[in-house]
């Protein structure tokens, strides 16, 4: 369903169509810059929550949030770490980690009233904090200018 599903939303260029009507909705009310990273990062978080796979995920958020955050003027590299640190802060909350009913089944040899309540309600202060720190490296890094990698600035040049 997933390969099916990517290959005509990419076929049918949807993600074009959602890419430019969402940049100019979004420069159109003023939402750009810091609140954006941050609201992409959550939206990414979420997702995580539901959908496992980060490849997966990214193959199908990729051909609309690429297109729309370059609009908008924002390096397809900073996009990118953007939705990498919200899909790894909630890892180890979501039930559909794949390693998720192996730490179940550890957890339980120490406590047999362990189980998948137990695991997410003590990671949650780390995902909690894990959030907090990286949405405010990332917004230290966006208000700095620092570039993400060798030629990976956070803003795309304007062309003459």
């Amino acid at each position: 369903f997933a390969a099916q599903f990517i290959y005509w939303f990419n076929y049918s260029n949807l993600g074009l169509v959602v890419a430019i009507d969402g940049a100019q909705f979004l420069s159109h009310i003023g939402f750009t810059g810091i609140p954006l990273i941050l609201a992409f990062l959550l939206l990414s978080a979420i997702l995580n929550m539901f959908m496992g796979s980060a490849s997966a995920k990214w193959a199908i958020m990729a051909p609309v949030f690429i297109p729309m955050f370059m609009l908008l003027g924002y390096h397809p590299g900073f996009t990118q770490a953007a939705f990498r640190i919200g899909d790894s802060v909630t890892n180890v909350i979501t039930p559909m980690m794949s390693y998720f009913a192996l730490i179940v089944t550890y957890a339980q040899r120490y406590d047999e009233k362990n189980g998948i309540g137990t695991i997410i309600s003590l990671m949650i202060p780390y995902t909690v904090v894990f959030l907090l720190v990286w949405a405010v490296m990332m917004s230290l890094w966006m208000w700095l200018g620092i570039p993400v990698g060798f030629d990976g600035p956070i803003h795309l040049p304007i062309a003459p």
